[in-house]
C-alpha cells in the first residue's frame, strides 16, 4: 500500500464519523422540534378532534381579560349542563360578543373550540415545529426537498388555521 493511501484511510474513516454524527444529531433536533409540536398541540387537539362521549355545547364570550375570555355555555349534547361562565383562551379569533361551538375539558369549566376552526387552531403549534423542522432538514441533513415539503405543510397550517378562523 503506498504510504499516501495509508495516511488517507484514516481521515476517510474520520470523516465518515463526523458526517453520520452530524446527520444522528440533526435527525434527533428535527426529531425532537416535532415531537414537541405534536405536545404541543395534543392538549387541545385531543378535546377538538375527539369529541364524541364530551360536553358539546355553544359558548357566547361576555368578557375578555388577560389570557382568558369567559361567557354562558348552553349544551348541545345529551348530558352536558349549562353553566353561567366557562372559560376560553383568548386569541386574535376570540371576540367579545360572538358564539362558537366548544366542547368542554373534563373535570373543568375550560373550553376549546371544535369544528375545523378548533380542529386547525390546535395544531397551529405542530405547524410552527413543522416550519422550524424544514430549516433544520434542509440545512442541517442537507435534504432539501423534504424540508420544502414541511416548510411548506407547515405554512399551509398555520395559513388555513387563520383563514377558518
Amino acid at each position: 500500500m503506498p504510504a499516501s493511501a495509508a495516511s488517507r484511510a484514516p481521515r476517510e474513516g474520520a470523516a465518515a464519523v463526523l458526517r453520520f454524527g452530524r446527520l444522528a444529531a440533526m435527525g434527533t433536533v428535527a426529531a425532537l422540534i416535532l415531537m414537541a409540536g405534536v405536545w404541543a398541540s395534543w392538549g387541545t387537539a385531543q378535546h377538538a378532534m375527539f369529541t364524541k362521549g364530551r360536553e358539546q355545547g355553544a359558548m357566547t364570550v361576555t368578557r375578555c381579560a388577560g389570557d382568558v375570555c369567559t361567557g354562558p355555555y348552553t349544551p348541545t349534547s345529551g348530558g352536558s349542563k349549562a353553566r353561567d361562565r366557562v372559560e376560553i383562551e383568548r386569541t386574535v379569533a376570540v371576540k367579545r360578543g360572538q358564539t362558537y361551538a366548544v366542547a368542554v375539558k373534563p373535570g373543568s369549566s375550560a373550553v376549546v373550540r371544535t369544528g375545523p376552526s378548533g380542529f386547525l387552531y390546535a395544531w397551529v403549534p405542530f405547524g410552527g415545529a413543522l416550519l422550524l423542522a424544514s430549516v433544520v432538514v434542509a440545512g442541517g441533513l442537507g435534504l432539501s426537498r423534504l424540508g420544502w415539503v414541511l416548510g411548506g405543510s407547515g405554512l399551509a397550517l398555520i395559513t388555513a388555521a387563520f383563514v377558518v378562523l
